[in-house]
């Protein structure tokens, strides 16, 4: 079903319901720094950033913004910006060095993160899985195996036993799509592999670690609110009026959204996907009972929107391992604004996503966990006027509101990212920050787009004079 909305990104006065969470989110790679520090084992990220070709400018993750040195300086930022909510995630080399034993410094790290942020009045909303899997573990075979799923429950508990007490928001894994199609389908994201039943096996492993966590979340930490985030876009013929474009739209949706959904909300694979991806083997890595503990009730879903997908039956040549399946499929553009990273801007697809999506899946409580734009951003004067930026941001939180205003349940906006940062294979060549970062110096500047959704979170909503 399409659901069309028209927005008014210049809307005087839209009000967000009491008790709605502003916040703004980052992952541990892309800010932290310190990779060599207190323990810390190197990440897929780590080996793969530093593989020539691999991310633009030869860049890896050190520094980063240097958070893991800077972080009260960090927090005491977001309470100035008055930030509800920080959503950030927890590196699993850090906590668990190659996979391996328990690492106290590294969870000090983390202890010192929360009560800081909890001193701040700000509500710590903590991600166990961003990308960052142990080179080890993958050397293992990574998330191709299921014994990395298990290790992720050992790694989830360290962190939990640590954090519980404190942290009243846990989600398990950030954008499986990602890790999976990114990492072992497309190669453009580490790991780097290129096999699209890599892709499946990874999918599967990944909704396991989910459940397992989800179960060791029940059982340390019950009274806090937890869920998962995924990274949904919805999907549309190039031409609606074609058959074969309409089945391209309804393959796409399958591996970008259903696959990872309807595990965990129906407790079952899409018939339809598992019928596309025959031949692939993710059937045999999915054993007797591995969908009751996948598909066990979650609190919240995490959307994480960017974008969404115009869809042709017709080939371009650039069909990729990253969608199996669907290897006629391509991908086209529509004469829309597009951001540095040459996504098309299109807010009403938020709209689109989170309705369309509650109508699909009734009941659950929905949070956008991400959602921004990277601009070619200049720091003149010590400021930075990114014009463009606050236009997305606004129209995007318009959106949101009439995701709300239709009925969806939609608790909060966490906008990435808090600071620039390495942008994985982009390196730092792409800025998505509300918080400009001069990687030399590492002075923090907020930018103009900061300092309105500042104001738009103080005041629960958007007034037309915070411009």
């Amino acid at each position: 079903m399409t659901v069309s909305v028209q927005t008014d990104p210049a809307a005087a006065t839209l009000r967000f319901p009491p008790g709605f969470v502003w916040g703004a989110a980052t992952a541990a790679f892309q800010i932290e720094g310190a990779t060599t520090e207190d323990g810390r084992s190197p990440s897929i990220w780590d080996v793969f950033s530093a593989t020539p070709g691999k991310v633009v400018g030869g860049h890896t993750g050190e520094p980063a913004a240097d958070h893991y040195h800077r972080m009260p300086q960090d927090v005491a930022l977001m309470k100035e910006l008055g930030l509800g909510a920080y959503r950030f995630s927890l590196s699993w080399p850090r906590v668990r060095p190659d996979g391996g034993a328990e690492n106290p410094a590294g969870l000090d790290f983390y202890d010192r993160l929360v009560d800081e942020l909890l001193a701040a009045g700000i509500t710590p909303a903590a991600t166990l899985f961003h990308w960052d899997l142990p080179q080890a573990l993958e050397d293992q075979g990574g998330w191709t195996s299921r014994e990395t799923a298990l290790r992720f429950a050992d790694y989830a508990e360290s962190a939990v036993r640590r954090l519980g007490d404190r942290v009243p928001m846990w989600s398990t894994l950030n954008e499986p799509w990602c890790a999976a199609f990114l990492g072992y389908g497309s190669g453009i994201h580490a790991p780097g592999r290129t096999d699209g039943a890599a892709a499946l096996a990874a999918t599967h492993h990944l909704m396991l670690a989910h459940g397992l966590g989800m179960t060791v979340l029940r059982a340390f930490a019950p009274q806090a609110q937890s869920g998962l985030t995924v990274n949904l876009y919805p999907v549309f013929p190039a031409d609606p009026a074609s058959e074969a474009d309409r089945d391209a739209a309804r393959r796409v949706d399958g591996l970008q959204n259903r696959l990872f959904l309807d595990p965990v909300l129906r407790g079952r694979y899409p018939a339809d996907v598992l019928a596309d991806v025959a031949g692939y083997g993710m059937e045999t890595h999915i054993r007797e009972g591995d969908l009751d503990v996948i598909g066990a009730p979650v609190d919240w879903v995490g959307v994480n929107f960017y974008r969404d997908w115009c869809v042709s039956a017709e080939p371009d040549g650039s069909y990729d391992a990253g969608w199996p399946g669907s290897e006629t499929v391509s991908f086209r553009l529509r004469g829309l604004p597009l951001t540095a990273s040459g996504w098309e801007v299109r807010a009403a697809g938020l709209t689109e996503c989170l309705v369309q999506t509650d109508l699909h899946y009734p009941g659950v409580t929905w949070y956008v966990t991400e959602n921004g734009a990277a601009y070619e951003d200049e720091l003149v004067d010590g400021a930075v006027d990114d014009a463009q930026r606050l236009d997305y941001l606004e129209s995007h939180l318009v959106a949101a509101h009439a995701a709300i205003a239709a009925g969806v349940d939609l608790r909060g906006y966490f906008y990435w990212s808090l600071l620039d940062n390495f942008e994985w294979a982009q390196g730092y060549t792409h800025r998505f920050g509300i918080v400009h970062v001069d990687y030399e110096t590492q002075v923090r500047t907020v930018k103009r787009s900061g300092h309105w959704y500042s104001a738009v979170a103080k005041a629960n909503g958007i007034e037309g004079a915070q411009r």
